[in-house]
């Protein structure tokens, strides 16, 4: 992936990790009815993304963290 892919991504994903923090913090409303989306597990793996993302930038800027 070319630096300016990683950076969309790493944004998108902080998005979506930052939406779904702040849907899965807020009460549940028994009048809506249940939620059927699992925003904690979406924030989990949104944010495992973009630190994935993050060591692949590192690496795109030059910096080994392999073998």
């Amino acid at each position: 992936m070319t630096l300016s892919v990683t950076l969309g991504l790493i944004a998108a994903f902080l998005a979506v990790a930052v939406f779904a923090g702040w849907r899965g913090a807020q009460p549940p409303n028994p009048l809506k009815g249940v939620r059927m989306a699992p925003y904690r597990l979406i924030m989990v793996t949104a944010a495992a993304a973009v630190l994935i993302l993050l060591v692949h930038l590192v690496n795109l800027l030059g910096v080994k963290t392999g073998r």
